[in-house]
């Protein structure tokens, strides 16, 4: 059997989201940008806004988002930019967001995340940066599975992460309450989370139209790593991490949600505007074999939806 050919652009770690847009037409389209107050998240929105969406800028602060869309406009020239509250911690609050959501739904970007916090806990006890990242993500974006279908053909972008490569779903003790806390090891978990969701989403969801991609948009210094030490960082730094602008880290997801060559092209993980490889020890790059696997994917999906099932939360 031989392996899939992976997918190459024109485009590399260094081109800008604008320069992946470029040329594409979005009038019509709608699209929402989650964690689109800071950092990547304003980059991308900014690339599609300027290529003519409709864009809803999901965030927790709308005082703040206000003020994002106000840039937008103005950077633009699009007047069609909306805000609506979105905790993606906040299980209730993603059921509002999706209540909320009338007509179709072209392009769902799931950017929003937290990296690296102490151990905290969510209502239901599930531990942060899984309730963020990946069920917050989840709830999301099932729920808008029939504004998806309703757009005829969609593109989901799941926002991973190389910190993938730290760790795999422990399915046995996913919210550690047997095991000693670890924040990056959570977090590792977390971004694996984020890429098989794109596997088993498009799986189910292909027939529909929409297809799913995980991106990893590489090392940048936004409000990501706000919970990292400044000892950290350096360390990231020394062992080889190459930081980008968050114009060049909102590029990959700009291309998987907007690139014509990939219409219909979904269940993969990509970096640096192109398909990813294996991972190769001593560089920080490259897609796990556990991030792609199918029976985990299929798995954390059942488990996504046992969690999220009203009885479990009592």
């Amino acid at each position: 059997m031989t392996e899939p050919t992976l997918i190459t652009t024109p485009f590399t770690g260094q081109s800008t989201a604008a320069e992946v847009v470029a040329g594409v037409d979005l009038t019509g389209r709608r699209a929402i940008v989650t964690g689109a107050s800071s950092g990547i998240g304003i980059e991308t929105a900014r690339a599609l806004a300027g290529a003519g969406a409709e864009v809803t800028l999901a965030v927790r602060s709308v005082g703040t988002g206000e003020e994002v869309a106000a840039d937008i406009r103005a950077t633009t020239g699009n007047e069609h930019i909306r805000v609506a509250p979105l905790d993606l911690a906040d299980q209730t609050s993603v059921a509002a967001f999706v209540a909320a959501w009338d007509g179709p739904l072209h392009i769902l970007v799931n950017n929003a995340g937290v990296m690296t916090t102490s151990e905290v806990r969510s209502p239901e006890g599930w531990e942060l940066q899984f309730a963020t990242n990946h069920l917050g993500h989840f709830a999301l974006s099932t729920g808008l599975h029939p504004a998806l279908v309703a757009a005829g053909r969609a593109r989901v972008v799941s926002l991973s992460s190389v910190g993938h490569l730290r760790a795999g779903v422990d399915f046995d003790d996913i919210h550690f309450m047997r095991r000693a806390y670890d924040s990056m090891i959570a977090y590792g978990q977390s971004k694996t989370a984020n890429a098989l969701f794109a596997v088993e989403a498009n799986k189910r969801w292909a027939a529909d139209g929409i297809t799913v991609n995980a991106a990893h948009p590489g090392a940048i210094l936004t409000n990501l790593t706000r919970h990292m030490s400044q000892e950290a960082l350096e360390q990231s730094k020394a062992a080889g991490y190459v930081f980008k602008t968050p114009q060049q880290g909102a590029a990959t997801s700009a291309l998987l949600a907007t690139w014509p060559p990939l219409e219909g092209v979904g269940g993969r993980y990509f970096e640096d505007c192109n398909e990813a490889q294996p991972p190769v020890p001593g560089e920080h790059r490259g897609v796990a074999p556990h991030a792609l696997d199918p029976e985990a994917a299929a798995r954390l999906w059942q488990v996504s939806l046992d969690m999220l099932a009203p009885s479990s939360r009592g």
